[in-house]
């Protein structure tokens, strides 16, 4: 499959934006750079393309940027599959994550708000592609760190 290699810049860079989403929407892999929205691109185009689901595995060690990779994802399909009838499920999936991020968090070396855990999204999309929900299931990776 595709890989991507991000890095965590440790700063806020202006690559993120709703302008940048939308120059991500509809593009080929490879007729752009690199990005976290061109791996969201190629899933959410196969999915509907193939009408098959499609996973996308983030990974990384502490302080990686493993959790914003995975909320400027479900920001990239919330943003490309809106419409206004789903605009509050959509808004619903993006406000859940600081929740999850505030129970089995702690403060490492290596980063301020390290995840005990991990996590498994599931994202449910309607015959159009819109999102209709999402499931956060949670799982314990490092028992040393408990």
């Amino acid at each position: 499959g595709i890989i991507l290699v991000a890095i965590n810049p440790y700063k806020q860079l202006p690559i993120y934006g709703d302008a940048i989403i939308h120059a991500y929407s509809g593009q080929n892999m490879g007729d752009m750079d690199p990005h976290i929205f061109a791996v969201a691109e190629e899933a959410y185009k196969q999915m509907a393309r193939n009408n098959k689901n499609q996973s996308i595995i983030v990974s990384g060690e502490s302080g990686a940027g493993k959790t914003v990779s995975a909320r400027y994802t479900m920001r990239y399909f919330a943003t490309v599959s809106k419409s206004s009838s789903n605009a509050h499920v959509e808004d619903k999936v993006l406000a859940s994550n600081p929740i999850t991020e505030a129970v089995g968090n702690a403060k490492t070396t290596r980063n301020d708000n390290s995840s005990r855990f991990g996590k498994y999204t599931e994202i449910s999309f309607d015959r159009s592609y819109q999102i209709i929900g999402a499931n956060m299931r949670t799982y314990l990776l490092e028992k040393s760190r408990v």
